[in-house]
């Protein structure tokens, strides 16, 4: 799990360089048609540190952010989908080859929280 106060994502986002180091292209491009840009990017920049806490490696082991996408289906539900290089990562650290990423999000005026999920598929 993890929490994020939105004003640390408004005061990041102008930093130099932050966007393009954190989100995909695809997350950003998203963000485009958006009007609450803050909310969209602090939910998924605790989408990742939440994953990263769910593999218990934080961001080393040569894992980015960009590594971690956050998508939505079509009736809304978010979704992460991962690099080649993190699944390989994964299936080589737990010695599996097949599990489910379970993701929510939820948000509010100050604060945004991401819940992940991983569950090994037998």
């Amino acid at each position: 799990v993890d929490i994020i106060e939105n004003s640390r994502i408004k005061k990041s986002l102008k930093l130099k360089g932050f966007i393009n180091r954190v989100f995909t292209k695809s997350e950003i491009n998203k963000s485009k048609k958006l009007k609450n840009k803050i909310n969209y990017f602090a939910k998924r920049f605790a989408a990742k540190e939440a994953f990263v806490k769910a593999i218990g490696t934080g961001f080393r082991s040569d894992i980015n952010f960009i590594d971690i996408e956050i998508k939505n289906y079509k009736n809304g539900k978010p979704y992460i989908s991962l690099s080649k290089k993190l699944n390989n990562f994964l299936q080589k650290k737990f010695k599996i080859q097949k599990y489910k990423v379970f993701l929510s999000l939820s948000d509010e005026k100050d604060y945004s929280i991401a819940f992940v999920v991983i569950d090994k598929k037998i």
